[in-house]
């Protein structure tokens, strides 16, 4: 039996709004790279996209998404949700299919054990390309939707990430219920 190694990556972690989606991925690494997978802060939204529904419609990819709202970061952290995520992946694909190996890029597992760590793997392994590349599709998609529900934000445009503009935004009709209010804005403060 084929064994995979499971790769994986976050989008949003870094936002003052909306959700932060963690994506764990699991395919053959000369597949991915015939589909085209690239590092995703290298491909266009447009290129992105497409990419993305390549990946969710290929049989020999297999995914799960985990997606933590801004409510559920106020209430338990990022770092609880993002073990909460790598945990769940890894349940799920040791349920699913062989895998040798939990790749997450960057430098901390949070404490899950058998998750190894890859800096910069996002543009090195076939996996993590592809979990970057469904993990930010999946937060362009969120952040079009709330876009559409609090337009005076910018959301499609800034993608809940705390620019000078969305901060503006803030500061001028206050916080939604998908920011993360947690977060602390120092210019707001005091």
């Amino acid at each position: 039996m084929d064994l995979f190694e499971c790769g994986i990556d976050e989008a949003g972690r870094g936002c003052i709004a909306g959700s932060m989606f963690v994506v764990g991925v699991v395919g053959d690494f000369k597949a991915l790279e015939a589909l085209g997978v690239k590092d995703s802060k290298t491909l266009s939204q447009k290129r992105r996209n497409a990419l993305a529904l390549k990946l969710l419609d290929a049989p020999e990819v297999f995914y799960y998404a985990y997606k933590a709202s801004a409510t559920k970061i106020d209430a338990i952290g990022l770092s609880a949700c993002l073990k909460e995520a790598l945990s769940e992946i890894k349940v799920y694909f040791s349920l699913l299919v062989d895998v040798r190996a939990f790749v997450f890029d960057g430098n901390c597992n949070y404490g899950v054990e058998g998750i190894k760590t890859l800096v910069r793997g996002d543009g090195l392994h076939p996996c993590i390309k592809a979990a970057s590349i469904l993990a930010k599709y999946y937060k362009d998609e969120e952040s079009r939707f709330l876009d559409k529900r609090f337009p005076r934000y910018k959301l499609a445009k800034n993608k809940g990430y705390l620019t000078k503009e969305h901060l503006e935004f803030i500061k001028t009709y206050g916080l939604t219920e998908v920011h993360r209010a947690s977060y602390k804005i120092k210019s707001l403060q005091g």
